[in-house]
C-alpha cells in the first residue's frame, strides 16, 4: 500500500521513466504479449463499433453510417414477437441441462480416472473419451442417424428384433432435448475432463497420506481433499460456461433440428440465423447478440462476486 502511495505521489516525468525502465526489463515478455494485443484490438474491440448496427434500419446499399436510426426499435420487435418466449424457453432449458449435466461429467470421469493405477488402461480410456471432441458436428450428426434412423437405424433395428415398435428419435419432439444433452456430453467429457485431472495432479500428495493415517476412507478423502483441490478450477469453468448461458450450442441445433422437433430445441441462435441472414434483417440479428452480450457480461460479474464470497477469491 505504501509503494503504490509513493508511485502515485511520484511527478509525471518520473513515472513515465520508471514505465519505460519496466518495459525494457521486460521487453522479451512484452514482446511475446504483442500479437495477442494486436489479435485481440483487431478482431475484437475494433469490430465492437458495429454494435451501433443494432440502432438502426440497416442496410447494405446505405452502408453503416447512412442506414437510418430507430432506437431501440429492434430489441423492442424481437422481445415482442410471436416467437420471443418459446425461443427463450428452449434455450434457457437446454443451456442450463448442459450447465447441470455438461458441467459435472466431465468432473466425474476425472474424478474416477484419477482412481485408476494401471496406466495404460487410463490412457486407453481418456484418448477414448477425448476424441470426440475433434468430430464436427455433421459427422456427429451421420452418426446419430445410422444409429437412430427410424427405418435401418442400428437401435431400431434392435428393437424390432425385440418386437418393439421403432421410435423416430431424431423427429419426434420428446427425444430434441435428451439427444442434444447426451451428445453434448459424449462428445466434450473427455476434452473436459483433461483440465480437471491437470488439476487433480497438483494436489499435494502428503495430504491424502495425512487423511489415511487420520482414518479417512475414500469418501472423506475425495470430500476434504480432492474438491478442495480443484475447487478454483470448476469455480473458473462455471463461470466461463455461465457467460455463455444464452448460446446453447448453434452448430449442434442447426444440424439436429428440422419442421418436427423444432418447436422444442429451436433456440436464439437458429432464429437469429433466419432472421438476420435468410432474411437479411441484420439490425434485429446485430440486437439480439448485444442483448445476450449483456445478459451473459451480468452473470460473470454474478458468478465473480459469488465466486469471490464463498471461496475467498475472484477470477
Amino acid at each position: 500500500m505504501q509503494a503504490k502511495l509513493a508511485a502515485d505521489a511520484m511527478p509525471l516525468p518520473q513515472k513515465r521513466n520508471s514505465w519505460i525502465r519496466t518495459i525494457k526489463k521486460y521487453k522479451v515478455m512484452y514482446a511475446l504479449l504483442f500479437p495477442a494485443l494486436v489479435y485481440f484490438a483487431v478482431f475484437k474491440y475494433i469490430p465492437m463499433a458495429g454494435i451501433i448496427i443494432a440502432f438502426k434500419n440497416y442496410n447494405l446499399a446505405l452502408g453503416l453510417w447512412d442506414s437510418p436510426w430507430v432506437g431501440f426499435r429492434n430489441f423492442t420487435d424481437f422481445m415482442n414477437g410471436v416467437y420471443f418466449w418459446d425461443i427463450m424457453r428452449n434455450t434457457i432449458i437446454i443451456s442450463l441441462y448442459k450447465l447441470l449435466f455438461g458441467f459435472s461429467a466431465p468432473v466425474l470421469l476425472a474424478l474416477l480416472l484419477n482412481e485408476v493405477y494401471t496406466q495404460w488402461f487410463k490412457k486407453i480410456v481418456q484418448t477414448i473419451t477425448y476424441l470426440p471432441h475433434f468430430l464436427s458436428w455433421v459427422i456427429v450428426y451421420g452418426m446419430m442417424v445410422a444409429l437412430l434412423a427410424p427405418g435401418d437405424g442400428l437401435f431400431n433395428m434392435i428393437l424390432k428384433e425385440a418386437g418393439v415398435e421403432p421410435i423416430s428419435f431424431l423427429t419426434e419432439p420428446a427425444w430434441g432435448r435428451l439427444l442434444i444433452i447426451l451428445s453434448e456430453i459424449w462428445k466434450d467429457i473427455g476434452w473436459g475432463a483433461i483440465l480437471y485431472l491437470a488439476a487433480l495432479a497438483g494436489i499435494d500428495p502428503s495430504l491424502y497420506e495425512a487423511a489415511r493415517m487420520d482414518g479417512a476412507s475414500k469418501w472423506r478423502q475425495l470430500w476434504h481433499v480432492t474438491l478442495p483441490g480443484i475447487r478454483g478450477v470448476m469455480i473458473l469453468m462455471l463461470i466461463l460456461k455461465l457467460s455463455h448461458i444464452l448460446d446453447a450450442g448453434f452448430d449442434q441445433i442447426f444440424m439436429f433440428a428440422n419442421s418436427f422437433n423444432q418447436e422444442k430445441i429451436d433456440i436464439i441462435d437458429t432464429w437469429v440465423y433466419r432472421e438476420g441472414l435468410e432474411r437479411l434483417k441484420i439490425g434485429l440479428a446485430t440486437a439480439v447478440g448485444l442483448f445476450k452480450a449483456v445478459i451473459g457480461f451480468g452473470l460473470v460479474l454474478a458468478a465473480n462476486k459469488l465466486a469471490k464470497k464463498f471461496d475467498g477469491q475472484i477470477w
